[in-house]
């Protein structure tokens, strides 16, 4: 059985999440109260349905603050027993989530009267902290729209097999912020940069001519080398450790040339031993 629980704050996605992964087949049950869940998934266990092989539940703050500490001691347990547990984690930044309900106009779980609806934000964030310590994925969804986190979700976890390692490695430019939900950031600013070079400027990491100036420049390939043997080392113990993500976040400045070169040949050197691996550019259309 597979199970996948669905967090995260109000207003960041849940409900896309969840209604993504019913669509590809997951049987769906959003707002489970905690201490039920155990219970839920030992019937599910013992009826041994096929039917209920891939279920996703969503947890928010509406479940009881005892209960949400319990929820990564429930994990390790469901992991023990066999069942392939997986813990996503939605959020988002301050602003946006007041604009996205001020849009909607819905009403946040914790506003009262004399809770404001940023109080209740910052209420949330610390109501879930044991749920964001024990996530598997985080996924800010700041400036993503609802498309491209269905797209994620499907990607990342609708296609995951149960008890693999899912493996991202992203392209990002510094001027823009470093990704929020990587577990491993490398900086490639030290290396030649392609954009000084006015024919190349145009074009990203993914194009036959910048592929070939970065083909020859001995720093680039050393530094690809570096971070594949650095991978190569920790991922096992990753897996040992039982996690199910594994987010790796490449820089450079603008996130156009070199880190999207170097993103797409490290992923290049572990497939072959370490699929599935995916690729993803923050900074190219």
């Amino acid at each position: 059985m597979r199970l996948v629980i669905i967090s995260g704050l109000s207003g960041s996605g849940k409900s896309v999440a969840l209604h993504l992964l019913e669509d590809l087949g997951f049987y769906c049950i959003d707002n489970i109260p905690v201490r039920l869940l155990r219970s839920f998934v030992d019937d599910i266990l013992l009826a041994n349905d096929s039917g209920y092989s891939d279920v996703a539940v969503g947890l928010d703050a509406r479940s009881r603050p005892a209960d949400i500490e319990q929820l990564p001691e429930l994990a390790k347990k469901l992991r023990a027993d066999g069942v392939g547990c997986e813990i996503i984690f939605l959020q988002a930044g301050d602003e946006v989530l007041l604009t996205r309900f001020s849009e909607t106009r819905r009403k946040h779980p914790l506003t009262s009267g004399d809770v404001s609806l940023r109080e209740a934000i910052a209420m949330e964030r610390e109501l879930l902290g044991p749920i964001i310590d024990a996530a598997d994925l985080i996924v800010d969804t700041t400036g993503t729209t609802a498309y491209a986190l269905r797209e994620l979700i499907n990607e990342r976890v609708g296609r995951k097999e149960q008890n693999t390692l899912s493996i991202l490695i992203e392209s990002f430019g510094y001027k823009h912020g470093l990704p929020p939900n990587a577990d491993f950031v490398f900086d490639v600013r030290c290396l030649p940069n392609p954009y000084w070079e006015l024919q190349l400027r145009p074009l990203t990491g993914k194009d036959e001519a910048v592929v070939a100036f970065l083909d020859t420049q001995p720093l680039v390939q050393e530094m690809i080398r570096d971070i594949a043997g650095f991978l190569e080392h920790w991922i096992p113990r990753y897996r040992s450790f039982q996690r199910s993500y594994l987010t790796v976040a490449i820089g450079c400045t603008g996130g156009q040339h070199r880190s999207v070169y170097v993103a797409e040949a490290v992923a290049r050197l572990l497939r072959p031993s370490h699929e599935p691996i995916q690729t993803r550019h923050h900074e190219l259309p």
